[in-house]
């Protein structure tokens, strides 16, 4: 037993020996590395780094900083946590674009086609941008502007500051700001808290690598804001011409210079964009495309986008013009094309399937074809009604979508006097719908209903598809009509659509969104629409086919419209 103890106790002090030895000669390696190795090393880091910042010149006061955090960088050791706060600082400094620029196209004509090349029509923004290029021209300056392109999802606003970049030869860099809801996110952490970084206008800068180039904020009116702070506010420096100059950012500082910058905002609903920021910014419009521009777009861009996209060979796929209008018509319902690019990949897919699988050369796809690729139509050719009705009036509305039809259905029944309103209306609604009935009672007597209905009757107002909600300041005159309609047991013309909204009186108060509108009408079958006399002025926005297809008849009074409408 003493023999087995003895042999146990020799193993266990021959390991400790060889740890205790491995130990010591690891510690004293180590510290013979600190001495010597990490000190030359960072004796050159440092070496290293002063020559970047000396070849890039950048402006004096940025330099001194920089030298003086090298300086802080070099007393401290390697192992403690600021020294690599400090490098990371440094590499960002050096990083960070001070004086290099991307030089401008300089020919107008060059520059126009290769907007013209991307974008079908687009006509105010294309201009917008040849203009800011001759300024820049002509004064050798970058005019200070801050473009904010508003529109449904779609309609090719992100592609569209893509363009801009290619047209005026400079850098693109993008920051998509939805959902951002930390002011920090804009000016970027104090450098005293652990993983600190710069805010996304200067990341952008950075990733640019010039001090002029398009940088793209899209989805500006998908901010977001808590206890955090308010991002938006934080914008209000970085997208005011008089401010940028001396952009701050918490991470660096030091003030950074945006005045080169051309920034361009993207947004869905203007309304969502907070007053102040709207304000520094240029809104340019950019509305529902028509079946026409859609045609043109899919023939020109989306169908060779997509057979590129899949590696598919021109020769071997084509689609006739009558399946392309029914894709538009039938298979999307939409203020942009993403819908109809989709589904132009799809019929594409399905192609090289039938080109691999069946062996065949060629895949043309006509009009009968279309239901056996993508299933039954989803949509109607046409929201109008398919006849004349009591009590049932075609109104028009403009939603963050782009402009849609908007269907009102009044009935009465023996009751004692109530008032129902269904559908999932906003309070703005309802107060029209309140005037709408104030004035049929007011003026009863001229509209030949009899006043008793209004005792011994409940009146119920719905606009159908419940789950969508409604709100808004122009279905007025759209509910006058159907209740006047209902009361009088009078039909309305099927092919008529309104829009307007109205005084105790009987005015017809302008409207917004007209062109929206318009499209909207002449989208679903409408042959007529009538408009406040007020919006004139619009007509010159809505497009020339639109005009073409629809009467469109300006109105001041509810009167007139009782009188077209009931037959």
């Amino acid at each position: 037993m003493t023999q087995i103890e003895n042999e146990i106790n020799m193993t266990v002090k021959a390991n400790i020996d060889e740890n205790q030895k491995e130990y010591y000669l690891r510690e004293k390696m180590k510290a013979i590395q600190e001495e010597l190795g990490d000190k030359v090393k960072k004796e050159s880091d440092i070496e290293e780094l002063k020559e970047k910042i000396v070849a890039k010149k950048m402006p004096k006061h940025i330099e001194e900083k920089a030298m003086y955090e090298l300086q802080r960088y070099g007393s401290l050791p390697a192992s403690s946590g600021e020294s690599g706060v400090i490098r990371t600082y440094l590499d960002f400094l050096v990083d960070l674009p001070w004086h290099e620029v991307s030089i401008d196209e300089t020919d107008i004509n060059k520059a126009e086609k290769a907007l013209d090349s991307t974008h079908f029509g687009l006509e105010k923004v294309k201009e917008r941008i040849i203009e800011y290029l001759a300024v820049k021209i002509l004064t050798e300056k970058n005019p200070q502007t801050i473009l904010c392109l508003v529109g449904p999802p779609g309609v090719g606003k992100t592609s569209l500051a893509q363009s801009i970049a290619k047209a005026l030869n400079r850098n693109f860099v993008k920051q998509s700001l939805g959902g951002v809801k930390d002011e920090s996110e804009i000016r970027g952490h104090r450098r005293t808290y652990l993983g600190a970084l710069p805010g996304r206008i200067l990341q952008g800068m950075k990733k640019a690598k010039v001090v002029n180039p398009v940088f793209l904020l899209d989805e500006i009116d998908k901010l977001g804001s808590d206890y955090k702070g308010d991002p938006s506010a934080a914008l209000l420096e970085v997208l005011d011409p008089e401010q940028n100059a001396n952009f701050s950012d918490h991470y660096l500082e030091e003030q950074y210079d945006l005045s080169q910058v051309l920034f361009i905002a993207t947004a869905n609903y203007l309304g969502n964009i907070p007053a102040p920021l709207r304000d520094r910014m240029e809104i340019i419009e950019l509305s529902s495309y028509t079946e026409i521009e859609k045609f043109n777009i899919a023939q020109e861009h989306l169908i060779i986008k997509q057979i590129e996209a899949h590696g598919l060979d021109e020769k071997k796929f084509s689609i006739s013009d009558e399946a392309v209008m029914e894709l538009i018509r039938s298979y999307t319902r939409e203020a942009g094309v993403r819908q109809l690019d989709r589904l132009f990949g799809s019929l594409v897919r399905k192609s090289i399937k039938i080109i691999l699988g069946d062996k065949k050369e060629k895949v043309s796809i006509e009009l009968d074809d279309v239901k056996d690729y993508l299933g039954k139509p989803k949509f109607s050719n046409t929201k109008a009604e398919t006849s004349d009705q009591v009590g049932v009036v075609t109104g028009l509305a403009y939603t963050q979508y782009g402009g849609d039809t908007l269907p009102v259905e009044v009935t009465y029944y023996k009751g004692s006097g109530k008032f129902t309103l269904t559908g999932k209306l906003g309070d703005v609604m309802k107060e029209s719908a309140q005037a709408a009935l104030s004035y049929v009672k007011s003026n009863a007597e001229k509209l030949g209903i009899d006043m008793d209905v209004f005792k011994e009757s409940d009146i119920h107002i719905h606009v159908p598809e419940g789950a969508v909600p409604k709100d808004g300041p122009s279905a007025g005159v759209t509910i006058t009509t159907a209740i006047v309609s209902a009361l009088t047991n009078k039909k309305v013309d099927h092919f008529i659509g309104m829009t307007g909204e109205i005084t105790l009186r009987g005015r017809v108060l302008p409207i917004g969104g007209l062109k929206e509108k318009s499209i909207a009408a002449h989208r679903s079958g409408l042959k007529t629409i009538m408009i406040p006399w007020d919006n004139k002025k619009d007509l010159e926005d809505i497009p020339q086919d639109v005009k073409d297809s629809l009467e469109i008849i300006p109105v001041e009074s509810i009167e007139e419209i009782i009188l077209k409408v009931l037959k």
